[in-house]
C-alpha cells in the first residue's frame, strides 16, 4: 500500500546485469543506468524495477576480478541508482540474486563456488552480512523493496523431495543436496529486521520460485507483518496455467501480497504473458516482465532492442498491456 493507504501493485521490469557484470570483470552494469534509459521505462509507464544483485561483488570478496566494480564502489553505484528510480517515481525491487556456495547437484548452473551463477539457496557464511549491508543501506527509506533471493531450487537439490525442499527454505542449516551451510529465509529477515529496517520484503518458493504451493506453511515469522510473496513464471516451468494458479498461487494472494516478479516467454512472442498477466489483474497481483536488456530476444526473455525502449515481439505485448493497467 503506499503511504496514503491506497492499494499499489508492482508492474514493471527487470533490469538485469548487477549480478553478472562485476563477477566476469566488466565494470557495474549491463547498459545505460541513466535518466535517459528510465525516461523510456517511464514512457512504457513502468512503475517498479527489479535490480538484480552480486553478494561477493556488493561485500567486496576476494573472489571479484580487478575489473569488476566491487565493495563501496560497488555499493554506490547500487544507491545512485536506486535514488534515480525514486526520483522518477519509480519503486526499486533490491534482489540478491548470485551468490556464494559450490553446488554441483540437479539443476546447477555451475559448479563454482564463486557467486558466478544461480545456486540453490543463499549461503550462511555471506548472504545474512549481505542482508544486513543492504538493510542497513536503505532503512528509512520505504521506497525501497528487499527480495531475499532469486530463484531457490533447494527441492530439486533434495532429489524433488518437497518437505525437504520447504524446510530448509525456511530453516537453511544442513540441507539435503546442498554441500555448504545455507541461510533460510527465517535467519535472512531476521538480519534484515535485526539492522531497523521496516521495508517491505519479498520471499519466494521452491522449483525456482514457481511452486509456492506451501509458502504459507513454511514463511518466515515477519515481527513488522510486512512480508509479501513472490513467483516466477516462464512457459517451460511446471505451474504455467490457470488451474494451476488457482489452485496454489490464489490462495496465497489472498492473505498476503503477491507480486510475479518474473515473467517471460521464450519464443519472442506475448500469447503466454498475456495469459499470465490477465489473470494477475483478475487477483490483485503485480508482475515484472523479464528483461529490460537489448538481448537477442530468440535466445531468452528480452523486452527492448534498445535502451531508448523499442520492443521487441516480446515486449510490445507486454508494453501494451502494461499501458492498460498502470498509472
Amino acid at each position: 500500500m503506499t503511504a496514503s493507504g491506497a492499494t499499489y501493485r508492482l508492474l514493471g521490469v527487470n533490469r538485469s546485469g548487477g549480478e553478472f557484470t562485476c563477477i566476469q570483470g566488466y565494470g557495474m552494469w549491463n547498459g545505460p543506468m541513466d535518466q535517459a534509459s528510465i525516461t523510456a521505462m517511464r514512457s512504457w509507464k513502468v512503475r517498479a524495477v527489479r535490480v538484480p544483485l552480486n553478494e561477493e561483488c556488493w561485500l567486496g570478496t576476494a573472489d571479484v576480478p580487478s575489473g569488476g566494480t566491487s565493495g563501496a564502489a560497488y555499493q554506490t553505484e547500487v544507491k545512485n541508482y536506486v535514488n534515480l528510480l525514486i526520483q522518477n517515481g519509480i519503486t526499486p525491487i533490491l534482489e540478491m540474486h548470485w551468490n556464494y556456495g559450490q553446488y554441483s547437484g540437479q539443476g546447477a548452473g555451475c559448479s563454482d563456488v564463486k557467486a558466478t551463477c544461480q545456486k540453490p539457496m543463499p549461503d550462511a557464511q555471506y548472504a545474512p552480512q549481505f542482508w544486513t549491508g543492504v538493510a542497513n543501506a536503505f532503512k528509512g527509506n520505504n521506497a525501497v523493496i528487499f527480495d531475499l533471493f532469486n530463484e531457490p531450487y533447494p527441492d530439486a537439490a533434495a532429489n524433488w523431495d518437497t518437505t525437504a525442499g520447504w524446510t530448509c527454505f525456511r530453516d537453511g542449516g544442513t540441507c539435503t543436496g546442498i554441500s555448504y551451510q545455507v541461510a533460510g529465509f527465517q535467519t535472512l529477515l531476521d538480519a534484515v529486521r535485526a539492522t531497523g529496517a521496516t521495508n517491505v520484503v519479498m520471499v519466494g518458493g521452491l522449483a525456482w520460485s514457481n511452486n509456492i504451493a506451501q509458502w504459507l506453511q513454511y514463511r518466515p515469522t515477519d515481527p513488522q507483518n510486512n512480508l509479501m510473496a513472490f513467483a516466477h513464471v516462464y512457459n517451460f516451468n511446471a505451474c504455467i496455467d490457470t488451474a494451476c494458479w488457482d489452485r496454489e498461487w490464489a490462495p496465497v494472494a489472498a492473505q498476503v501480497p503477491l507480486a510475479i516478479s518474473e515473467i517471460g516467454e521464450n519464443d519472442c512472442a506475448h500469447g503466454f504473458i498475456d495469459q499470465v498477466m490477465a489473470w494477475a489483474d483478475t487477483h490483485g497481483v503485480g508482475y515484472l516482465g523479464w528483461t529490460w536488456n537489448n538481448w537477442d530476444c530468440s535466445s531468452g526473455p528480452s523486452l527492448i532492442t534498445d535502451y531508448d525502449g523499442t520492443p521487441t515481439a516480446f515486449g510490445q505485448g507486454f508494453k501494451n498491456h502494461l499501458a492498460t493497467v498502470s498509472n
